[in-house]
């Protein structure tokens, strides 16, 4: 049955043009095209990212926080006690009053004692300013880096001005040495990402938030993936420096609110915005979405399964573009009208 699945999966007609096969992808004349076996480097990748962010966030985050006066707050924790913990797990982090009183007859304390309990179990679950500070500093770190590193390996490429370019000699175009660290190392950060979502900090923006975190992660991995196996990989990168160019302004903009620096932090919210809207608002898909949906017709009039695929996990993460530019609009409103 695998070996069913993985015919069909790696079927020509699903990814390749007419009269191309994957014979046709094997090194030759200094062509150098991507390989499917080289993603699973990405997974080690992502724990050599997550070695880096540990050290970073140990030895660079927090001296950083206390150059900008953010303390390490200590909260004191409960005593412990297996039938509130029981309680607080399973049932309730905020007891009725009568469950209290009840708790307190099974437990032979005061009701006084047990809300005191429940206050403490709570607050250890509310992140310190300082932890967020830490992964706020990390994301940072590593969308400039990505941003930085992108513009380097693209601004003299002729496909990051003219998106023509990215179909051109299609699909016989060279892996470039920069695409392939560019490649690796962004799938293994959304893999980090993904690893880390259960111990990171959950946002309270939305109900939805969490939920939409997991879809872009998984859709970015499977967007990623896809398109180096498929050697869409012009087209790849420039997907991702749109995408990292607005992201280490938001960062930056809560490292400064959570050091309350206001003036700053909100000068900083509004460029991210600004970027926010042109990237992923204008130019994801007036720019790119173009050259995904409408280019690719010029150059086959039978387009392959993949087209279809692409269009859709690209279509999902315009999705989450909307979503959460309707968020970023209502705080800015928020801004502007309320103070």
């Amino acid at each position: 049955i695998l070996k069913t699945l993985n015919s069909w999966f790696w079927w020509e007609n699903i990814w390749m043009p007419i009269n191309v096969t994957w014979d046709h992808f094997v090194d030759r004349d200094g062509l150098v095209f991507p390989k499917p076996h080289q993603l699973y480097v990405t997974i080690p990748y992502a724990f050599v990212l997550l070695i880096i962010r540990f050290f970073s966030e140990r030895y660079v985050a927090i001296p950083l926080a206390k150059a900008f006066g953010i303390k390490n707050v200590r909260r004191v924790k409960p005593q412990p006690n297996p039938v509130l913990e029981s309680y607080f797990q399973e049932c309730s982090k905020h007891p009725s009053q009568s469950d209290i009183q009840g708790l307190a007859k099974k437990c032979n304390c005061t009701v006084r004692l047990v809300e005191k309990w429940f206050r403490r179990r709570r607050n250890l679950e509310i992140p310190t300013v300082l932890r967020k500070f830490q992964e706020a500093f990390w994301r940072f770190s590593f969308y400039l880096t990505s941003s930085i590193a992108g513009f380097i390996f693209l601004y003299d490429k002729p496909w990051f001005y003219d998106i023509w370019q990215t179909w051109v000699g299609y699909p016989f175009q060279t892996l470039l040495p920069s695409q392939y660290w560019y490649y690796m190392t962004e799938i293994g950060f959304y893999w980090s990402l993904l690893f880390t979502l259960g111990i990171d900090i959950r946002r309270k923006v939305s109900g939805c938030d969490f939920l939409a975190h997991v879809i872009h992660h998984v859709a970015a991995i499977g967007l990623m993936s896809a398109s180096w196996c498929g050697n869409y990989v012009r087209l790849g990168t420039v997907v991702i420096f749109v995408h990292d160019t607005a992201d280490f302004w938001l960062e930056a903009a809560k490292m400064f609110n959570y050091a309350r620096w206001e003036k700053t932090c909100n000068a900083l919210f509004i460029i991210f915005s600004i970027a926010f809207f042109i990237t992923r608002i204008i130019l994801f898909p007036f720019w790119i979405l173009r050259a995904t949906l409408y280019q690719p017709t010029y150059y086959s009039t039978t387009p392959v399964i993949a087209y279809f695929l692409f269009n859709g996990m690209l279509l999902i993460v315009q999705g989450l573009h909307l979503y959460w530019g309707y968020l970023i609009f209502k705080i800015l409103k928020r801004f502007i009208f309320l103070k």
